[in-house]
């Protein structure tokens, strides 16, 4: 019950900060150094899109987020429909343990070069992953191996930790109160934000 309530709590915050602003679609500046740290750490997960891309995008996010998994169609849209963008993807567990767990096997799937096979099953789960046994069901169903993934993480959990306390990090200091967060460029992007969104924060950071 304490978890509903708590999930509840935080799917409120999300909706609130993702609509304050959006009626005026707008960013704010990063200051270099927190954007420099920011790109600079190792990544357990492969970027998307461009290789090397003239703009990147970071988002921060919760594979038990709706308002996340809303999102990832309009970044797929973009990465298809722009070559030069690459887009970074952190996890960012905000709804417990099961969160936690589906971005760990996320990471164990990256060292079987199966990255984006998990994701997109995680992301595209039409129900909540509320357990770990719901995002094991999952995995499941496209096709992994949960015991290999199971030991994968056994043997890196220190690694796996490290990285979500870092992406922690990263969000409090940028002032981030509720998944999706996003960076584009050198904005971190304010309010609710669809694929038109995107492209214009796109565009701009590329005249900045």
């Amino acid at each position: 019950m304490h978890f509903r309530l708590g999930r509840i709590f935080v799917l409120a915050l999300t909706f609130t900060i993702l609509t304050d602003h959006a009626s005026a679609q707008g960013s704010v500046p990063i200051p270099t150094a927190t954007l420099q740290a920011i790109l600079a750490g190792p990544l357990p997960t492969p970027p998307g899109g461009a290789a090397s891309g003239d703009v990147t995008v970071v988002e921060y996010f919760d594979y038990d987020c709706p308002v996340c998994r809303r999102l990832e169609p309009e970044l797929r849209m973009l990465l298809s429909s722009d070559p030069r963008v690459r887009l970074i993807r952190k996890d960012w567990p905000v709804f417990g343990e099961a969160s936690e767990y589906a971005a760990y096997c996320s990471f164990a799937a990256a060292r079987e070069g199966r990255y984006q096979a998990a994701h997109d099953a995680l992301i595209s789960s039409r129900k909540d992953l509320d357990s770990k046994e719901e995002v094991r069901n999952v995995l499941l169903s496209a096709g992994f191996d949960v015991r290999k993934l199971d030991a994968d993480i056994q043997a890196h959990a220190k690694e796996y930790s490290g990285v979500l306390e870092r992406n922690r990090h990263e969000t409090k200091t940028l002032g981030l109160r509720g998944t999706p967060g996003l960076i584009v460029g050198t904005q971190l992007a304010l309010g609710g934000i669809d694929y038109t969104g995107l492209e214009s924060l796109v565009a701009r950071a590329r005249t900045r």
